[in-house]
């Protein structure tokens, strides 16, 4: 949190000469706190605050990065704060329009791979997603009761079961896909269009990056 902080000089009646410095968490009447100390006996100097350094303004275009008003200037010229701090603003927003139809992101995800690569064995989903099979079942049981997959045998091996989208699902998909472009929309408005496809091919070089990287 932040402390407003002030200070000044002071000397008692003999003349002896101390420093004060006052800080508070909570909005302060610091006046008549110095009123009240200059009625115990003790005169006050305010020390003046010293004038700003001297030297040409920073104009448009300079590489300073311009402050958001929380995080400090100098952390905004942080490539890794500044994708963690806007991936989070984005992933708050998308979360939000999944929210409003019962959804997470693991549904979304598990839904267009669904799309992309056609039926799927729940251990190679969960494989694919990199996460725990039975968290896996979980998301696969709760897009089943909602209609927008079912699990089938497989017609190439009978004793495969396979998860695959629905007629349902798919139009779901194609209506939530338009609600995230919409969100795409919000989130990217500074930039335009020949602006947002450099930034996702440069996201998606970073993302190859980080994801075939050896761990």
């Amino acid at each position: 949190m932040e402390q407003p902080v002030i200070s000044g000089t002071a000397h008692d009646p003999t003349g002896n000469r101390f420093t004060l410095v006052g800080i508070s968490n909570v909005p302060t009447d610091w006046a008549q706190v110095f009123r009240s100390l200059a009625g115990a006996d003790l005169s006050l100097v305010t020390i003046p605050e010293p004038a700003p350094a001297e030297g040409p303004a920073a104009s448009p275009g300079t590489d300073r990065p311009e402050t958001d008003g929380k995080a400090p200037p100098s952390v905004l010229g942080l490539n890794a704060y500044l994708m963690s701090a806007v991936g989070k603003a984005a992933r708050r927003r998308l979360t939000d329009t999944l929210a409003a139809r019962g959804l997470r992101l693991w549904h979304l995800t598990v839904l267009t791979l669904l799309d992309d690569l056609g039926p799927q064995m729940k251990t190679a989903l969960a494989v694919r997603l990199d996460i725990n099979a039975s968290d896996l079942v979980k998301i696969v049981n709760d897009l089943v009761a909602r209609g927008d997959v079912d699990c089938v045998r497989d017609p190439a091996d009978r004793r495969r079961v396979v998860v695959r989208l629905t007629r349902r699902g798919r139009a779901s998909l194609a209506s939530l896909s338009a609600e995230i472009a919409a969100t795409d929309d919000e989130v990217l408005a500074p930039l335009g269009e020949d602006e947002r496809r450099q930034l996702a091919a440069l996201l998606r070089r970073v993302h190859h990056h980080l994801t075939s990287a050896p761990s």
